[in-house]
């Protein structure tokens, strides 16, 4: 019980963190890896609402802070345009989390781009939690063939791990900028990409 309550709180606060977090799956495969006599199964479901608690927390903290705080109001209204594309498409918004949640990327990103429009959050939640569910359980049963991929011995490979990792973080981050700078009333009505008035480099 103690190690279900430790592995909770854990991948909650690992949720929460909007950006350089560690991958989550990565806690099911060390957990596989080192202590295969474990109820694998459990964890995983106690990781998947553990996960899904953190990212719904992260989602409305983006909707909080970042938008109300640093967006100016044409960006909001700028936002405010996908949510009125996405009304009435439940069914597509639950599929692309249920699908996103079935990989090993992370979705920080995804989450506070979502917070951001101020969509329902329970919409993605629950076929988040399902996805991850299933996924956390694949990652702790196949640990051993993750391990030996992620964690190689020789520095050389950690160094290049641990690069790729701080260059997948930028490069996202970059993409959460850039989501709130095309201006996308024009690109759903218009079927065009600019950039809002704020996105356009100055001459």
């Amino acid at each position: 019980m103690q190690g279900a309550v430790l592995v909770f709180l854990v991948i909650y606060v690992l949720n929460l963190i909007p950006a350089f977090a560690p991958p989550t799956w990565l806690v099911f495969s060390f957990l596989g890896f080192r202590y295969p006599s474990l109820d694998l199964k459990l964890l995983a479901l106690v990781g998947a609402g553990a996960a899904t608690l953190g990212r719904v927390t992260l989602a409305k903290l983006s909707r909080v802070v970042i938008r109300q705080r640093f967006m100016s109001q044409s960006s909001r209204e700028n936002i405010d345009a996908i949510r009125e594309h996405l009304t009435g498409r439940n069914r597509l918004t639950a599929g692309i989390f249920l699908f996103y949640a079935f990989t090993p990327f992370p979705s920080n990103y995804l989450f506070i781009a979502y917070g951001l429009t101020t969509l329902p959050i329970r919409l993605v939640a629950i076929p988040f939690l399902i996805g991850r569910s299933i996924s956390y359980t694949f990652w702790g049963f196949t640990s051993s063939a993750v391990a030996r991929r992620f964690f190689p011995e020789s520095n050389e490979a950690l160094s290049y791990f641990s690069a790729y990792f701080v260059l997948s973080q930028v490069l996202l981050l970059s993409l959460v900028y850039a989501f709130t700078r095309v201006d996308w009333r024009v690109l759903f009505e218009e079927k065009k990409f600019r950039w809002t008035a704020d996105g356009r480099k100055r001459s």
